[in-house]
């Protein structure tokens, strides 16, 4: 008789043990869950640089320098392109300081979106897109520059969406506003405007430069400023 008494207190401590287990298990796979969701949600952007430049020169938008400068200058630049990247570090400041600065010349940087192209995350046109969401808050050329001091090389992943919300986080953007810009595709057409009218001076390639009518290198910039200036 005591062993069937004893058995039967043992059947419901095997049971609660049963129970415990079992609870166990389901709460470790909500933890692990939880944790993939946040993963997904949160995935790591890494080292965002920034830039210290600062304009002192009136800025319009994608256009700085007085307008009533006797010269005009367009930029027409893609932000994987890494000639346009150097190009941004070694001379456009001192076509800024020079003729931007001391009113010879108006500069207006126009993008020219195709180095991304076939990709399904176009990182030349997504970046230039967000550059329009951040001009919405005046904060154009300090994108612009962000962006560039954050080059790596063409459809690496440098300007994938998260890193673009990044950017704009990391220099002061209103981020409900940016990310509505971003996902709405509020500036796609105006992307692929700009490409066209860059084909449509004689644009071929990144960067170049329209001046008086003409197509330019970098190497061949400051000439034509000046050329144009002793005309």
């Amino acid at each position: 008789m005591r062993r069937r008494e004893l058995a039967k207190q043992r059947r419901p401590q095997q049971k609660n043990k049963g129970n415990t287990t079992a609870l166990l298990i389901v709460a470790a796979l909500v933890v692990v869950v939880v944790g993939i969701i946040i993963a997904t949600q949160f995935k790591p952007v890494g080292e965002i640089m920034t830039s210290d430049r600062v304009y002192n020169v009136e800025l319009n938008g994608l256009t700085m320098g007085s307008p009533d400068a006797p010269v005009k200058v367009f930029e027409f630049a893609d932000f994987q392109c890494p000639a346009c990247v150097n190009y941004w570090n070694v001379l456009e400041t001192t076509i800024i300081q020079q003729y931007v600065e001391t009113g010879k010349v108006q500069y207006t940087y126009s993008p020219f979106s195709f180095l991304g192209r076939g990709q399904t995350w176009d990182e030349s046109k997504k970046a230039a897109e967000a550059a329009y969401c951040a001009n919405d808050q005046q904060k154009f050329w300090q994108y612009r520059d962000t962006i560039l001091s954050n080059h790596n090389g063409e459809n690496l992943g440098a300007y994938s969406k998260d890193r673009l919300t990044a950017f704009a986080k990391t220099i002061g953007l209103e981020m409900d506003d940016f990310n509505a810009c971003m996902n709405s595709g509020k500036y796609t057409q105006a992307v692929e405007d700009a490409n066209t009218f860059a084909a449509n001076q004689g644009a071929s390639y990144t960067p170049s430069f329209l001046i008086d009518g003409q197509i330019v290198n970098a190497n061949e910039l400051v000439q034509a400023i000046e050329n144009s200036l002793a005309k």
